[in-house]
């Protein structure tokens, strides 16, 4: 994923456009162009745009966690050995462990945070034994989340009134 990345042409069209698909995927071309006061083939039109942009990467359903049984959400710090290429090698080996849904490269007093579902305490067990086990991870700290305040991928509706008109400007 680039950080960098902000040569994306956007309106305020197309940020509605993100806004209602980033809340439900599942709303058909009829209903977006009543919503938005377009024809259908101008929704067809810019949803395909933002794909080819790389701004919509995938359409997918959100899935409960807690209806899989996945009720421990585990925050873990990974402090690793720094040596020539270690945050591509060791990233990558975190995102293979069974469980882990986010990872995130750090600067600061940790250099990766990784966030894991679990059903129990064995699954935790087995899921931080594997991530010491990356040869050049130091040391982890984790936390138990207790409850979830805000969650899912709602990029957009989370953007302010600044960034929006950031994004929109350029």
């Amino acid at each position: 994923m680039d950080d960098e990345r902000t040569d994306v042409d956007v309106d305020e069209t197309d940020l509605a456009l993100l806004r209602r698909v980033e809340r439900d995927d599942d709303v058909n071309l009829t209903e977006l162009a009543a919503e938005l006061d377009l024809s259908k083939s101008a929704v067809h039109y810019r949803l395909n745009k933002l794909k080819d942009a790389g701004v919509i990467t995938a359409v997918s359903a959100d899935v409960d966690p807690l209806a899989l049984g996945l009720t421990t959400l585990v925050i873990t710090e990974v402090s690793v050995v720094h040596e020539s290429g270690y945050a591509d090698e060791i990233g990558t080996e975190l995102t293979e462990i069974d469980g882990t849904v986010q990872v995130y490269y750090t600067m600061g007093d940790v250099d990766f945070v990784v966030l894991s579902r679990v059903q129990n305490r064995e699954q935790l067990n087995a899921l931080i034994d594997e991530i010491v086990s990356i040869d050049g991870v130091n040391e982890t700290s984790s936390t138990f989340v207790m409850k979830e305040l805000k969650t899912g991928g709602e990029t957009v509706a989370a953007m302010s009134d600044e960034m929006i008109a950031n994004l929109i400007e350029e």
